[in-house]
């Protein structure tokens, strides 16, 4: 067993063996779609995730919740399949379960036990023995920060606290994959970072994988790699966060007086593309040009530039461009 622990930091209890990337993907579908009688709520989504962390994104009633059920076995694929960590729901759900911690958007809990006792009588129907799974639960509660309150009773705790509480019995056991559902619903600001930069500890310690479910498009930005968004049960974008980040779009949008033709030509000769609309004007600034290079392309074609608005690309402007599909 080899466990790292520092206080107030998330350093996952894992076997040695679970350390290394898996070489197969984390969560893979082909044609998957789940029905509730005549409803169906997926609609054949075929992907393959691979990320350290990945977002699950969409507004409300687009199927994240649906599909996250369907993963841990509670539901049945009316056609189509999906794999876990490279195994298939339909026949490994079990083993799935074992390998799998999850972070419930909605409390659980018996209020007068206290968190020792949730976490070890989670980690046990994990698998754990007894005693295994009570030193996991204090060492799991430690990772989290509730080495001190570990014996109060669940009832008493804070919002921020039951959410800790969640994540602690979501690891106790060592899983290779953990997925958490709305980890920040409801907390204050200096909660929501201290879960954020637990989900960061989790992730660099590259010792499991993540699949984070929120309707905040901050918490996914913020921790994940690769995110899927989906829209009325269907897959409307899958993004790779690092690699775009590492493209390093830029984007101007431009209002100018007496623009003509020759300008939009001049501008896209230096590799920027555009796109024209009457006295509007949008465009990705190729590698190596300034916002001074418009300037002085507008100076030269006697352009007047009334206004300018510089931007990076981010997640919203994903999200709700894949909401327009």
């Amino acid at each position: 067993m080899n466990t790292v622990l520092q206080p107030g930091t998330a350093a996952v209890i894992v076997d040695e063996q679970a350390t290394a990337a898996p070489p197969t993907p984390v969560v893979a579908l082909q044609g998957l779609s789940v029905r509730f009688g005549n409803r169906e709520i997926l609609k054949g989504l075929t992907c393959s995730l691979r990320g350290r962390a990945i977002g699950l994104l969409g507004p409300n009633g687009a199927g994240k919740s649906t599909l996250i059920n369907t993963l841990l076995g509670f539901y049945k694929p009316s056609s189509g399949s999906a794999s876990v960590l490279g195994h298939d729901i339909r026949t490994h759900a079990r083993k799935i379960r074992s390998l799998v911690g999850y972070m419930p958007e909605n409390d659980a809990f018996i209020s007068k036990m206290n968190a020792v006792s949730y976490v070890r009588m989670m980690a046990e129907l994990s698998g754990l023995p007894p005693a295994a799974a009570l030193e996991r639960a204090h060492e799991a509660l430690f990772c989290v920060g509730l080495t001190e309150a570990r014996y109060r009773e669940l009832g008493t705790y804070s919002l921020g606290m039951k959410q800790l509480a969640k994540l602690a019995q979501a690891i106790a056991h060592g899983p290779k994959l953990l997925i958490l559902d709305e980890p920040t619903n409801g907390l204050d600001p200096s909660a929501r970072q201290r879960m954020i930069r637990l989900i960061r500890d989790i992730r660099d310690s590259k010792e499991l994988q993540i699949v984070l479910c929120s309707h905040l498009l901050r918490d996914v930005e913020d921790t994940c790699e690769e995110v899927l968004i989906l829209n009325q049960g269907k897959i409307a974008h899958y993004s790779n966060l690092e690699a775009e980040r590492k493209a390093n779009k830029r984007f101007l949008e431009l209002e100018t007086y007496a623009a003509n033709g020759d300008f939009a030509e001049a501008i896209e000769k230096l590799g920027c593309e555009c796109a024209t609309s009457l006295n509007r004007m949008k465009m990705i600034l190729a590698e190596g040009v300034e916002i001074r290079d418009i300037y002085r392309i507008a100076a030269e074609k006697g352009v007047r530039i009334r206004r300018l608005n510089f931007r990076r690309d981010s997640l919203e402007d994903i999200f709700l461009k894949a909401m327009e599909l």
